[in-house]
Parts: structure tokens; C-alpha cells; sequence
């Protein structure tokens, strides 16, 4: 594909160059009133090709640049989940030794909690 792109190019310059040795004329463009351009019609050719084309030329990378970005983008996230993550290995639990536990629901140690409603009082009275 990049020798047809080339034999292309090799192409326009040799059809360009055919054109500028047959129109080698001093031509007067006039820009404004007092200011007066005198060149040959090849260059003036040429201005007028860039002006043409390098805008659109411009737009073209732009547009390949970001659709290039998107396309990192996308391949990024879906390389991210399509391989599972390493999951973490959970510390050993180590068993906790369960002691005497009172009336309260505590453990002997602990005092009672005095807002629970739960009876407090040894002799199984309701708290008279």
C-alpha cells in the first residue's frame, strides 16, 4: 500500500512540475488596494494547494489521534477485566476461648449494662 501511496506522490509532483515549466509567467495579485503580490503562477499554485490542504490535513491527525486515544482507551479497560484480579488471601482466624458468661449476657469480667432491659436482679424479682 505505501509503494501506490508513493508512485501517487511521484505522480502530482511530476504533473506539478510538467505544469510549472509550461506557466513560468510573472503574475500581479493584488491583496489590497496599495499592496501588490508579483509572483509566478507555479508558486501561486502551490499556495493555493497548501491552503487547501493543510487544514483538511490537520483535521485528518486530529480525528486519527483521538480515535487512536479511544481505541487505547477501550483495549485498556477491557484488557483490565478480562483477566481476574489476584484475590486476597484472608489472615488465619485464630479461635477465640470462650469464657463464663453471667446472667447479663456478659462475660464474668464485664460489668452490667444499666440501660438493659434485660432483669438484673439475683433473686428473679422484677426489679422491686
Amino acid at each position: 500500500m505505501k509503494i501506490l501511496r508513493t508512485i501517487l506522490w511521484v505522480l502530482v509532483a511530476l504533473g506539478f512540475l510538467i505544469f510549472a515549466i509550461y506557466n513560468w509567467q510573472p503574475v500581479e495579485l493584488t491583496l489590497w488596494q496599495n499592496l501588490v503580490l508579483e509572483t509566478k503562477v507555479p508558486v501561486l499554485a502551490m499556495l493555493a494547494f497548501a491552503l487547501g490542504f493543510l487544514p483538511m490535513w490537520a483535521l485528518h491527525r486530529s480525528m486519527v489521534w483521538g480515535l487512536n486515544r479511544r481505541i487505547r482507551t477501550l483495549e485498556n479497560s477491557l484488557k483490565n477485566t478480562a483477566y481476574p484480579r489476584e484475590r486476597e488471601v484472608p489472615a488465619p482466624v485464630t479461635p477465640v476461648v470462650d469464657g463464663p458468661v453471667d446472667k447479663s449476657g456478659k462475660s464474668s469480667g464485664e460489668p452490667a449494662d444499666v440501660f438493659n432491659p434485660v432483669d438484673t436482679a439475683s433473686d428473679g424479682s422484677a426489679g422491686e
